[in-house]
């Protein structure tokens, strides 16, 4: 199957396999991610047939297909390092842990070797972080007994206490995911350091620690301000956060109720999660994973799809906003098939405090339209990371 583009009015999707929305935005996420097209291509040409069954015997094949792939690139590597070429090596094992996590998120909860695939992934990320020379590392922060993993990107060219924002995930990213969608780096370049977070609900926090996800975002926002704060190299006046897709509800809740932090930016405004879960039942709107219900369960620590519908009632904006009293940044896609627009205006007008409210809307002209601009990040990337440097003292030039 040869890979298309699919006009919808006058915008531009990339569309591998048209009957499979999930899919495909698997496919944009991960060439987002720096997946390379010549290889996601040979991955996926010989998934048409099993792309019509997505959520079962469907999602098998795509772990087979894209796990090879990831192997033959982890080999690679090996042939890479054998010659000294710790760079070259560190590339491939990069794309290799990005073919690995991609395929892990479309799999069910609790299905067999879900949980070593993952641990691979890990494996394989972190030799490529440890080769590749960024200077990032893993960071552990102590949380309700147990522990928030993340990963920590210096600022460039900064001296003395620097600047750091906090970027939290989506309903079904993690941490590594988000530092290989460039943020980070493009923040290192501004003068800004980054502090990468699996909270709970999500990544390792989820799937080794036991921690689902809660409504309240302060309860482990506010530690891990605290943890950052009192590090020498990090300059407690000036910690921002971010959040992504569903972190666009987390991200303005934890700096509503934790007024230490100094700006933020939700990536795709989420201000109302429970009536995004309410459309979703009637099957409205697209579905970000396979075997959704039971994802959403597991995220949540609920029992069945009842018992999650009543966790998420807690799930909106609505009387909180008004508490922000810093710079705040809502983006959000114009023609986002997963939360309505209509969400991003109701954040930014309920920002009535904010000293700096600026809302953002992605079109045909900037690019960006979709879910949290899954179809092209650039503009999103230079909007988000100007506006934190603008924010927090770093540079733009």
């Amino acid at each position: 199957m040869v890979p298309s583009t699919e006009w919808q009015g006058r915008v531009r999707v990339f569309r591998y396999f048209p009957t499979n929305y999930v899919w495909d935005l698997s496919i944009n996420l991960s060439i987002e991610m720096g997946g390379r097209l010549g290889e996601i291509e040979a991955m996926c040409a010989p998934l048409k047939e099993a792309a019509r069954t997505p959520e079962d015997g469907g999602t098998l094949a795509f772990r087979k297909v894209w796990s090879e792939g990831a192997d033959n690139l982890i080999d690679l590597a090996q042939d890479d390092l054998a010659r000294g070429r710790s760079l070259s090596a560190s590339n491939k094992l990069m794309r290799a842990a990005n073919y690995l996590i991609t395929a892990e998120r479309l799999q069910a909860h609790g299905s067999e070797g879900r949980m070593a695939l993952y641990r691979k992934h890990l494996a394989t990320f972190y030799q490529a972080l440890g080769l590749g020379g960024t200077g990032a590392y893993r960071v552990s922060i102590p949380y309700a007994g147990k522990h928030l993993s993340g990963i920590f990107l210096p600022a460039e060219g900064v001296t003395g206490p620097q600047p750091v924002l906090v970027q939290v995930n989506g309903f079904d990213s993690t941490k590594e995911m988000r530092f290989m969608a460039q943020l980070p780096g493009m923040l290192a370049k501004r003068g800004i350091a980054s502090l990468v977070l699996d909270q709970p609900g999500t990544g390792e926090a989820l799937r080794l620690q036991g921690l689902t996800a809660r409504h309240d975002s302060e309860h482990w926002a506010t530690p891990v301000y605290e943890w950052l704060a009192a590090r020498p190299d990090v300059d407690a006046a000036r910690i921002g956060m971010e959040g992504v897709s569903l972190g666009g509800y987390y991200a303005p809740r934890a700096v509503a109720f934790e007024p230490r932090f100094a700006c933020g930016v939700s990536w795709g405004a989420n201000h109302d999660w429970r009536d995004v879960q309410k459309r979703r039942l009637e099957r409205e709107g697209n579905l970000p994973v396979p075997h959704y219900w039971a994802h959403a369960a597991w995220v949540f620590g609920a029992k069945d799809t009842e018992d999650f519908m009543q966790k998420a009632e807690h799930m909106h904006l609505d009387g909180v906003l008004d508490r922000i009293r810093v710079p705040y940044l809502v983006t959000h896609g114009k023609h986002d098939s997963q939360i309505p627009l209509k969400w991003a205006h109701r954040t930014y007008e309920q920002l009535v405090n904010s000293p700096r409210r600026e809302l953002v809307i992605f079109d045909e002209r900037t690019g960006g339209v979709q879910h949290s601009s899954v179809d092209n990040s650039g503009p999103a990337l230079d909007c988000i990371s100007d506006f934190v440097a603008e924010c927090l003292g770093g540079r733009i030039a």
